[in-house]
């Protein structure tokens, strides 16, 4: 899934990226197997956790590096990683309520993948404008 127009020029987000596209890869990967349900259900726990944890720490290094060079957009993509935080922890929550269920995984997944592609292509590009050649 990764691909490297994905990148912005910035080596430490650019890494965090290629980690969070080869984690989705797995986990989708885990999901269209062949195999029993319940087998598939420890690398959705893995995934969320991961999710959960992970994008804190590259939310984190994004927007500091937005902020060392006075990216214009910083509050309005910070809002953007807020709203992907709070989507992530919405779904825990039901995962804890009703249980690692297919239809809420898949869903899940494709939230995943919708965000990542959608998010790293389009808003992250915009990045490159003042970025390209700043590195954290």
């Amino acid at each position: 899934m990764w691909k490297d127009k994905y990148k912005i020029g910035v080596e430490k987000i650019d890494q965090q990226h290629k980690e969070l596209f080869d984690r989705v890869s797995e986990f989708l990967f885990s999901l269209r197997r062949e195999g029993n349900w319940e087998e598939k259900v420890p690398k959705v726990k893995e995934t969320l956790e991961f999710m959960l944890s992970y994008v804190i720490i590259h939310f984190e290094d994004e927007e500091a590096y937005q902020k060392e060079i006075n990216h214009p957009g910083l509050i309005s993509h910070k809002e953007i990683h807020d709203q992907f935080k709070l989507e992530v922890g919405v779904f825990a929550e039901q995962f804890n309520k009703e249980g690692f269920d297919e239809v809420l995984v898949q869903k899940f997944a494709g939230i995943l993948l919708a965000w990542l592609v959608n998010h790293v292509a389009v808003y992250d590009r915009k990045i490159v404008d003042l970025g390209r050649d700043h590195k954290v």
